[in-house]
C-alpha cells in the first residue's frame, strides 16, 4: 500500500503533467491563431495564461511544503527539486506562448506576408519535445530525455531558415520590414520554447542519474 508521502509525490507529478498539458495547448493555440488568422483564439490564449501562473505557484508551494514537512532524502528530494525547476521552465514556455499570441494579434491586422510553413513545423517539434520530456520525468526515463536533447538542433535550424527567408523579404521590399520582424520574433519564441524543453530533459537526466549535464558536449552526455 502506498504511503501518504508517495501519494503526495504522485499528486505532485500529476500537477506538473497538468501544467505541461496546458502549456502545450497554449503553444498550439497561439500558433494556430497566427496561421489561421484567428484573433479571438489569440486573445483567449493570452487570457488563459493566468491559469498557468496560478498552477505554477501552487506546485511551488506544494514542493516547499513537502520539503519542510516530509524532509525527503536522496531520490525523493531530487524529484521534488526537479519538479520545481521543471515548472519554472513550463511557466516561461507559457509566457512565450502569450508572446506568440500577441504577435498574432498584430500580424492578423495586416496583409499576410507569406504562408506559414516552418513556424507550424517548429511548434510541432517544440511541443513534442515538451511532451516527451515530461513523459520522461514521470517514467524516470533518462534515455527518452536524452533523445529529446537531439531535437533541439532541428528547431535551431528552422529558426535560422526562417530568419534568412524573412531577411530576403526585407531586403527586397522595405515595406515588409515590420511584418517580417514580428514573424522572426515568433520563430525566436518557438526556439526558446524548445530550449525550455531541453532544460526539462536535462533535469530528468539529473533526476534519474544524479548527473548534471548542462553545458556538456553531446558526446559526453
Amino acid at each position: 500500500m502506498s504511503t501518504v508521502f508517495e501519494k503526495e509525490l504522485d499528486a505532485l507529478k500529476e500537477k506538473v503533467l497538468k501544467l505541461g498539458s496546458l502549456v502545450e495547448k497554449a503553444i498550439s493555440d497561439a500558433v494556430k491563431s497566427l496561421v489561421e488568422r484567428n484573433s479571438t483564439l489569440a486573445a483567449e490564449t493570452i487570457d488563459r495564461d493566468r491559469i498557468l501562473n496560478t498552477l505554477d505557484v501552487e506546485i511551488d508551494e506544494d514542493c516547499i511544503r513537502l520539503i519542510a514537512l516530509r524532509q525527503p532524502r536522496a531520490g525523493d528530494l531530487r524529484l521534488i527539486t526537479t519538479a520545481m525547476k521543471i515548472t519554472t521552465d513550463l511557466e516561461r514556455a507559457g509566457d512565450l506562448s502569450v508572446d506568440i499570441a500577441e504577435r498574432a494579434l498584430e500580424l492578423n491586422e495586416e496583409p499576410q506576408l507569406k504562408p506559414y510553413i516552418d513556424i507550424p513545423r517548429m511548434a510541432e517539434i517544440a511541443q513534442g519535445m515538451l511532451r516527451d520530456s515530461l513523459d520522461a520525468f514521470v517514467k524516470r526515463d533518462a534515455a527518452l530525455a536524452k533523445e529529446v536533447l537531439t531535437r533541439d538542433d532541428m528547431v535551431d535550424q528552422l529558426n535560422y531558415q526562417v530568419f534568412n527567408e524573412l531577411l530576403f523579404f526585407m531586403i527586397q521590399d522595405p515595406r515588409t520590414v515590420s511584418r517580417a520582424v514580428k514573424i522572426t520574433y515568433v520563430s525566436k519564441y518557438l526556439e526558446r520554447i524548445a530550449d525550455h524543453a531541453t532544460n526539462i530533459a536535462e533535469m530528468v537526466v539529473y533526476l534519474v542519474e544524479g548527473k548534471i549535464i548542462r553545458h556538456m558536449l553531446p558526446d559526453k552526455i
